[in-house]
């Protein structure tokens, strides 16, 4: 096995997607690919086949390397819960919720686990692609680390440097990087490249070169920005915009409160020609014109539902009911739209309990049961083909139950729906990749039939990332310098 290690001046830099699109082009190649993140920091997860769970990025990454999921591949994961606290998953199990003191005192034995899962990925690949955390300048955060160069050192990987020239001052955030690390790290560092780039990449010929001399790294490439990045499952970026000439098509509106969570979700909604969808933030009123308000997962659902009232959704959620329009709740909103949501044993927070939208006759109590799990079956109103994943604790009761939202192949039946059917809610992820469940719900919003084939687009898109990469990037000279 050969390893090799992508560390960014900062966040979102594109460390996520050049893994991708390396690990799709190295697999064309014949190699077989695994990508690896140490630590990352999201409430956007995926259900692996070995029954855990990781971070959305490295699930894409995965796929482009045509590779199952592995809780191996992203041994910690941090959920936030709070603006100083998150939980800790560890080898895709929550192990616990820590302040960030607490965590930062945990992370030597985190190690352990972290090298462990980086061995184990590495005997089933020709090429193990690493993704960095943040920052590689983040030298107060040097004791201990095991998201950068912590953890390059210990693996004894070379490192890659990624500078964003979108956000502007490259030259000086890779400069500044090299000379806030220490001799050693710097010198793990094999070479770098410039990413985002726009325009003629000849004007930017002196700058690489005069990178290259204050550095003494290699220039890798200049990566010219991919637009069609934006048709790729986004990890952290709620990116949904509503553009209001549309000529009529009907209006979704996923309700973005602070703790939301895997709003990947509605990533197919976003490509789709036949309707328009929007995230509306607090303080931005559901628009009476919405066909479809749709409640998203939470990572703290009780603390979310007092923000959601207290930005007048409820009232919004009521009249937009009153008038016809549709409501979803997927996972942490499905629990909203019942009666109450219990919490006595604090999984989410501080104990307690709340009262729910009442849209659904249903009650939630929260447990200290994790269910993660990958499923199929069909919707109960008009038997399309869905599949996606659960992940959620809480355990939902009531007559609502009687009238389910999906029914699963191995007979379970999951959710609500109201009386005249507007109102439904369940705890399956990733339903809207279902090409036939996405239509169903679609047309009845009145929109017309879509052509979109979602897998495929993604597929597609990895394809034509790889060759971009291809293109720009001195991939033959990566995989000499990975080791």
């Amino acid at each position: 096995m050969k390893a090799i290690m992508f560390q960014g001046t900062g966040s979102d830099v594109g460390k996520s997607l050049l893994v991708a699109g390396l690990a799709r082009a190295f697999t064309n190649r014949g190699l077989r690919v695994r990508p690896f993140k140490p630590q990352n920091m999201s409430n956007n997860a995926a259900v692996t086949a070995d029954g855990g769970e990781i971070g959305r990025a490295q699930a894409l990454q995965a796929r482009a390397a045509r590779a199952v999921p592995s809780v191996h591949m992203n041994p910690v994961l941090l959920k936030p819960q709070s603006e100083i606290g998150a939980q800790v998953v560890v080898q895709g199990r929550v192990i616990g919720n820590a302040p960030a003191r607490g965590y930062h005192a945990m992370k030597a034995q985190l190690m352990e686990r972290v090298l462990e899962s980086f061995h184990l990925l590495g005997e089933d690949a020709d090429l193990v692609l690493v993704e960095g955390a943040g920052s590689a300048s983040e030298v107060n955060l040097r004791s201990g680390d095991i998201a950068n160069m912590g953890f390059a050192e210990a693996a004894d990987v070379p490192v890659v440097l990624i500078g964003d020239i979108e956000r502007g001052g490259v030259i000086a955030s890779l400069v500044g990087t090299r000379h806030v690390l220490s001799v050693d790290d710097a010198a793990r560092i094999v070479g770098f490249i410039v990413n985002k780039f726009r325009g003629d990449p000849a004007l930017f010929a002196d700058g690489m070169a005069d990178l290259a001399a204050r550095t003494g790294w290699q220039a890798l490439g200049l990566l010219p920005y991919f637009d069609a990045a934006a048709r790729l499952p986004a990890e952290d970026t709620q990116s949904m915009t509503h553009d209001a000439a549309t000529g009529g098509r009907p209006l979704v509106v996923v309700l973005a409160y602070p703790r939301i969570s895997n709003f990947d979700d509605f990533d197919p909604l976003r490509l789709e020609p036949v309707v328009d969808a929007v995230f509306l933030h607090p303080g931005e009123p559901i628009p009476g014109t919405a066909a479809l308000v749709i409640l998203p997962g939470s990572k703290a659902t009780m603390a979310d539902l007092s923000a959601l009232r207290a930005t007048g959704w409820d009232i919004d959620l009521a009249a937009h009911v009153r008038r016809g329009g549709h409501v979803l709740g997927i996972c942490g909103g499905y629990q909203m739209l019942g009666r109450r949501i219990s919490d006595p044993g604090g999984i989410e927070g501080a104990p307690g309990e709340a009262k729910g939208l009442g849209l659904l006759d249903v009650e939630t109590v929260l447990t200290g049961n994790k269910t993660l799990t990958e499923v199929r079956g069909v919707s109960c109103s008009a038997s399309a083909a869905v599949k996606g994943y659960e992940m959620h604790v809480g355990q939902t009761t009531g007559v609502g139950l009687e009238r389910p939202m999906i029914r699963f192949q191995d007979g379970r039946a999951d959710g609500a729906r109201s009386a005249d059917g507007r109102v439904a809610g369940c705890y399956l992820h990733g339903l809207f990749s279902s090409d036939a469940y996405r239509e169903e719900v679609l047309r009845g919003l009145g929109a017309q039939g879509s052509p979109l084939n979602y897998e495929h687009d993604v597929d597609a898109t990895l394809d034509a990332l790889a060759a971009h990469i291809e293109a720009h990037i001195d991939c033959d000279r990566l995989l000499a310098l990975a080791r």
